[in-house]
């Protein structure tokens, strides 16, 4: 195998260079810092003036001791053929050989305290300097006037030109965050219900199957469209020793391979109060055999930094819902593995990249699961260059960072256009994207393809749309706009599919799948309100929130049966394409009956049987023999792949 190169911003787009400010003298000019304006920003949204007093939290990221020398780094060990390969570094040896000097930390924090703003602190590894103040002070610290913009239906905060600093610090300063509220267009990639209908409580309505195929659909009209008659009702929701079993490791995890000596970090926004006692209970109820125990599990939960005004966006409550979803499934694959939750003190980019760095600075785990992710890629360039950073050190240290590849399929039908979706794509990470899975009597896989939801309503006898439905929802993928082509996927990603942008050859997402269809999803257990009052409850749920932690806790294994992290495993990942460590995915004409609430809690309102076809085709991404962009190189087949990763 090849070595493999990953350029983390070679485009114009991403360059970390600074532009003079016009017409200032040379002892008090100031740079301008590039990509720091986001391009929504514009003054056809712009909806009026941010209040000075409102509170601002900025993150001033520093320019590392040797940023170069640490990627060469990250490389070698991530590269099956390097004689460094495996040899990861310390957190320490990180901070001594390429964090930012402390003449850069004293220069960036005597200017913000200068400028009127208060330093909260630094990390372990020195790579950001964190401060608050009011919004005027805050604009005058970086030059600029800050604005309200409306996007997406929401009204954030952002200059109204490019950031700018001082030249005494330009040289120490490689990026800002915070300043404006980019990070708010981050959602959680879970589905429970349909998008944009998910009530604080949810469950299922019957019927539905315990197995795929187990109960049929008799009673309603054929539906046609070439599919399967009569079609099965969806499955309420897999159990652990079902996803064990589909993937192929039951043995290994009976044979004592439980995930014992490995971490897993899970990141989300806030932290779900009662996620103990609902996941051990979930475990108790559906997998007895290996509970989930106090030793297991710990929390890093931050507080928040400052007072969001779209409180919408940031709803707690749906991040419940995730961070329930993301340890019942890393425990569902591995259940010996250590949990550790990392929830950021809000759904910012300020406050999940905190959250990240945590994990990386002090090397909390050596997997870190992430279900959360942008629309598309119109991201700020500071934002994906620093996050670029953590991921890069993340590497350096041996640690598996797991991105869900997204719930809206291709993006046209959010965005007009394709795209892939950030922080997924990212080179440095493993994007892990959805397929639709029947799970049989057996538990073996009778059925599987790439998810992307088609929908049909019946009503008044009818099908509405008529087969196959109308795009629902489906997971993500794409050519990033963004990143280069790495070297890990020339030759096994089709060149049609990285040459789709004109401008270069791109990262193409996702690298590898599992379960993410809504209607094949896991069964969760999670406390929730309900109109009689708040009680424990379990209910069916999917998105690539779902395959990302399954994934997660696969690795576990992984590493548990190799008695040693895995690290950055992207360049191995693809050594094994084509082989039998991966199960290619390819498209099948399948769907199910799904029967739901009106009201999402009872059949009070009455109830709407729906059909949801798999594998929903016309989009900009399909599902074919090979790799495929839809569901990356396939999916791992058990005791093959734990044994050849």
């Amino acid at each position: 195998m090849r070595k493999f190169l990953i350029v983390v911003a070679s485009c114009a787009l991403l360059a970390a260079g600074w532009i003079p400010a016009a017409g200032a003298a040379s002892k008090s000019s100031r740079h301008a810092i590039a990509g720091s304006h986001p391009k929504w920003a514009v003054a056809s949204n712009r909806a009026g003036n941010v209040d000075a007093s409102t509170g601002v939290v900025v993150r001033v990221y520093l320019r590392g001791a040797n940023d170069a020398g640490l990627e060469a780094v990250a490389r070698s060990v991530s590269d099956p053929h390097s004689s460094s390969y495996h040899h990861f570094l310390a957190p320490a040896a990180v901070r001594a050989r390429y964090a930012p000097t402390a003449a850069s930390i004293s220069a960036v924090t005597s200017w913000l305290q200068s400028s009127g703003l208060q330093v909260a602190g630094v990390p372990p590894n020195k790579m950001y300097v964190e401060a608050y103040g009011p919004a005027g002070r805050v604009a005058t610290a970086f030059g600029v006037h800050l604005g309200i913009y409306r996007i997406h239906g929401m009204q954030l905060r952002a200059p109204d030109t490019l950031l700018t600093v001082p030249a005494s610090v330009a040289g120490a300063v490689s990026g800002v965050i915070g300043v404006d509220q980019s990070e708010l267009l981050l959602h959680p990639n879970h589905i429970a219900a349909d998008p944009n209908a998910q009530p604080a409580g949810f469950r299922n309505a019957p019927p539905c199957s315990a197995y795929w195929g187990e109960k049929l659909d008799t009673t309603d009209p054929p539906y046609g469209g070439g599919f399967p008659n009569p079609l099965p009702y969806a499955p309420c929701g897999y159990t652990p020793p079902q996803f064990r079993s589909a993937y192929g490791v039951a043995s290994s995890v009976d044979a004592g391979h439980t995930g014992a000596s490995a971490t897993v970090a899970i990141i989300d926004a806030f932290a779900s109060p009662t996620i103990f006692q609902d996941a051990s209970t979930y475990a108790q109820r559906h997998d007895p055999a290996h509970p989930l125990t106090a030793s297991q599990f710990s929390q890093v939960v931050f507080k928040p930094a400052q007072k969001l005004a779209n409180a919408k966006q940031c709803d707690a409550t749906g991040w419940y819902g995730e961070e329930t979803l993301d340890v019942e499934a890393v425990h569902a694959m591995a259940p010996g593995a250590h949990i550790v939750y990392v929830g950021g003190g809000d759904c910012t980019d300020v406050a999940l990249d905190v959250a990240l760095n945590a994990v990386v600075a002090n090397r909390l785990a050596q997997i870190v699961s992430n279900s959360y992710g942008e629309f598309g890629e119109d991201i700020p360039a500071d934002i994906v260059q620093e996050f670029q950073r953590i991921a890069i050190q993340g590497a350096a240290e041996g640690i598996g960072i797991y991105f869900s590849s997204g719930d809206n399929g291709d993006e046209v039908s959010t965005l007009g256009h394709a795209a892939a979706d950030f922080s997924a794509s990212s080179q440095w990470v493993t994007a892990v994207g959805g397929t639709s899975l029947g799970v049989g009597a057996n538990g073996s896989t009778v059925l599987q393809t790439g998810w992307e939801t088609g929908k049909s309503t019946l009503v008044g006898g009818e099908y509405v749309p008529p087969a196959p439905g109308a795009f629902l929802y489906g997971s993500g993928g794409g050519t990033s706009t963004l990143f280069p082509e790495p070297s890990y996927q020339v030759g096994v990603v089709p060149a049609a599919l990285a040459n789709r942008n004109a401008a270069f050859p791109g990262r193409v997402v996702p690298d590898i799948s599992m379960d993410g269809d809504p209607t094949t999803g896991m069964l969760v257990g999670q406390t929730q309100h309900f109109p009689g009052g708040v009680q424990y409850d379990e209910y069916r749920i999917g998105g690539t929130s779902l395959s990302s932690p399954l994934f997660a806790g696969l690795m576990a294994l992984a590493d548990d049966l190799a008695g040693s992290p895995h690290g950055f495993i992207n360049p191995s990942l693809y050594a094994l394409a084509g082989t039998s460590a991966i199960t290619d995915v390819v498209h099948v004409n399948a769907a199910a009956v799904r029967v739901d609430y009106n009201d999402s809690v009872d059949a009070k309102k009455g109830t709407t049987t729906s059909v949801r076809t798999f594998d929903f085709p016309g989009l900009a991404i399909a599902t074919t023999p090979g790799y495929d962009n839809t569901t990356g190189l396939g999916v791992p087949n058990g005791s093959d792949f734990l044994t050849h990763i």
